[in-house]
């Protein structure tokens, strides 16, 4: 979709829609609505005095103006209750409004700026909002589909401020928000790809190939590789598969290449049938979202790269297929990944977490100032959390603050849960270091005490998004399928890394 910005009355606008907005509770509208009010006789204050729009949140309402407006079509969209307004309910408003706009077979959409106004908002931050709600409405998965029934999009939208004096801060905000959002959208692709068509060695070509578009380093190992780095777990995973193994190091050098960095860790299952320990049928298709961390991981890396963020930021995807096979490892296996710690497998359907410490022990050697891995790792975690947010636990209080803020910002929503040392006894084995499973009591806590035994003295968190990568749900900002989630945590996370 393009994206631009103008000066002007957005009432003089011809695109095949406009979009106005409305707190709720408002019987009088000011701004940009209440011009498009007194331009259409008081239509808009009738609609509201009548009962037929309140502004509630994501709430619309189409008119068909016969004067006083250029475009054919008005639609109005509800932003909530005034005091619960942020940036957040700014891309829901948005997001619904442009859903609202494909409805009607628009292809051309023109906007004003939601809370840049009368909001209070910041208006580079109500722009950067208002068009990730556009782009993340507007998105669909299509690339399987044959015929010409599938949902269609929008081609344009456009941005209109009356505000001459915000030109500047509008730019800049719609590039921020285009960036993020069509980084999300690629990562809501990796995720929605098929396990037939993004073996590990497919996701590690897409990787490359968008490191070369951004200006990324991009380093891909091969099984071979994998091997003689130590990655016993990684190379286990993947052994019963006849696609092998990858794990990429994607790199953004900032200012300062030699600087501490802050590492982002992908789980990347590109699918996972169980193994030995093999799944029940019954939703195993959804395997095909295992990588989501990854897929994450590698969207929060492009954006990155777009925005030139002033960090040096790396990014580590462990990409493997977990298959039954006569050469799959067994439950009973003892593995030795990179690191100090062996490991007994009780389950090879806890495989996940084996890819991830072979890449926690690999970040050890960049001394990183932070190290955050994202991952669908448990379905305890969906038990405890749902699919509204995602499982935050870690070694560092600070580094949790700061992914827990970054998630109430961006609506990524992640709690923090408590790894104790009942967690961590429960992961020792009686023959080797540690296993891999501990269980079903606390799930997402001991797999998480799996992980930290691998962390070497860094500040390090951890994300389950097993609940939070997919939905079964249409949202305002979300079809049905892969969310993308993680992408915009991440980087919000990282431009608040100077407050």
């Amino acid at each position: 979709m393009n994206i631009s910005t103008t000066i002007g009355n957005i009432l003089e606008c011809t695109a095949d829609a406009i979009v106005l907005n409305l707190f709720e509770g408002v019987t009088e509208p000011g701004g940009a609505t209440g011009a498009a009010n007194r331009a259409l006789d008081g239509l808009i204050a009738d609609l509201i005095a009548g009962g037929d729009f309140s502004g509630k949140r994501n709430q619309t309402a189409v008119l068909y103006p016969r004067q006083g407006v250029a475009a054919s079509r008005l639609i109005l969209v509800g932003l909530g209750k005034r005091e619960d307004f942020t940036p957040n309910e700014v891309r829901l408003a948005s997001a619904s409004a442009t859903r609202e706009a494909i409805k009607l077979g628009a292809k051309t959409l023109a906007s004003i700026v939601h809370g840049g106004g009368i909001g209070g908002l910041d208006i580079s931050d109500a722009t950067q909002a208002t068009v990730e709600g556009a782009i993340l409405g507007n998105y669909k998965f299509t690339n399987y589909k044959t015929d010409d029934n599938h949902p269609k999009r929008l081609d344009t939208f456009t941005l209109v401020e009356f505000d001459t004096s915000k030109q500047t801060d509008v730019e800049k905000g719609a590039n921020t928000g285009q960036i993020i959002a069509e980084s999300v959208c690629f990562a809501r692709d990796l995720s929605n790809t098929p396990g037939n068509d993004l073996p590990p060695a497919t996701l590690a070509d897409r990787a490359l190939e968008m490191a070369r578009e951004t200006g990324l380093s991009c380093e891909i190992f091969d099984e071979q590789r994998i091997s003689n780095e130590g990655m016993g777990a990684l190379s286990a995973v993947g052994q019963g598969s006849a696609r092998p193994p990858r794990f990429v190091i994607l790199e953004h050098a900032g200012p300062d290449p030699n600087a501490a960095p802050i590492i982002f860790i992908g789980k990347g299952i590109t699918f996972d049938t169980g193994g030995i320990s093999l799944k029940g049928g019954d939703g195993m298709w959804n395997m095909k979202f295992d990588m989501s961390g990854s897929a994450a991981v590698i969207g929060a890396m492009r954006a990155v790269a777009k925005l030139d963020l002033p960090h040096r930021v790396i990014g580590l995807v462990a990409a493997a297929e977990n298959m039954p096979d006569g050469r799959a490892y067994r439950p009973g296996d003892i593995l030795h990944p990179l690191g100090t710690k062996t490991v007994e497998i009780h389950s090879t359907d806890a495989e996940g977490r084996l890819a991830l410490i072979d890449a926690i022990a690999y970040s050890a050697r960049y001394a990183p100032k932070a190290a955050i891995d994202l991952a669908t790792l448990t379905g305890a975690c969906v038990t405890a959390l749902g699919n509204e947010a995602s499982g935050l636990m870690g070694n560092d209080n600070d580094l949790i603050a700061q992914i827990h803020e970054a998630g109430n910002r961006t609506g990524e929503i992640a709690w923090h849960l408590p790894i104790l040392d009942d967690h961590r006894n429960r992961i020792k084995s009686n023959v080797a270091d540690l296993k891999n499973s501990g269980g079903r009591p606390a799930g997402a806590l001991t797999a998480a005490a799996f992980l930290e035994a691998y962390v070497q003295n860094f500040p390090w968190a951890h994300l389950d998004i097993a609940g939070t990568a997919s939905t079964s749900s249409t949202k305002p900002d979300t079809p049905i399928g892969a969310t993308g989630v993680g992408v915009r945590l991440l980087i919000d996370f990282l431009r608040h890394q100077d407050e």
